[in-house]
C-alpha cells in the first residue's frame, strides 16, 4: 500500500507592516546629500523625513565586500533586523543602511546592536534599545 506524502507546510514569517522599500536611485541620492548622518565601523546609516505615515528603508552592500552571496547574506541580515525592531522605529522616515566591509564578518547579535545604536543617535526609535 503506498503512502501519500504530504509536503509540510511552513508558516510564512511576517513581513514588514509599516515599511516599503527604496528602489529608486535618485531617492538613495536624496538621502546621501540631504540626509542625517550616523556611522560606526560596520555600517553608515542615512535618515530624512519622508513625510508619509509609512516607513521607506533601502540597503545597500558594495561589491567591493565580496561576490553575490557574501553582499546578499549581509543584505538579508540588515533587513531581517529591521524587520524584528520594525515597530521600535518612528514612522514617516527614509532610511539608508550601507554596510561597511566589517559587516561581513560581525555576528548577527554586533550587527543589530550597530543598528539600533546608529537608529537611536539620528533619533528614529521610539524607546532606547
Amino acid at each position: 500500500m503506498e503512502e501519500s506524502v504530504r509536503p509540510v507546510v511552513f508558516p510564512k514569517g511576517q513581513a514588514m507592516r509599516y515599511t516599503t522599500s527604496l528602489k529608486k536611485n535618485y531617492e538613495f541620492r536624496r538621502l546621501y546629500h540631504r540626509g542625517n548622518t550616523a556611522g560606526n565601523r560596520l555600517l553608515v546609516f542615512y535618515s530624512r523625513r519622508n513625510g508619509q505615515k509609512c516607513n521607506r528603508v533601502g540597503v545597500t552592500v558594495s561589491a567591493k565586500l565580496g561576490k553575490a552571496v557574501t553582499r546578499n547574506r549581509v543584505r538579508r541580515r540588515l533587513r531581517e533586523i529591521y524587520r524584528l525592531h520594525e515597530a521600535q522605529f518612528k514612522p514617516g522616515y527614509d532610511m539608508v543602511v550601507v554596510a561597511r566591509s566589517a559587516a561581513v564578518r560581525a555576528d548577527f547579535a554586533a550587527l543589530t546592536q550597530a543598528y539600533l545604536a546608529q537608529a537611536d543617535k539620528l533619533g528614529l526609535l521610539r524607546n532606547a534599545p
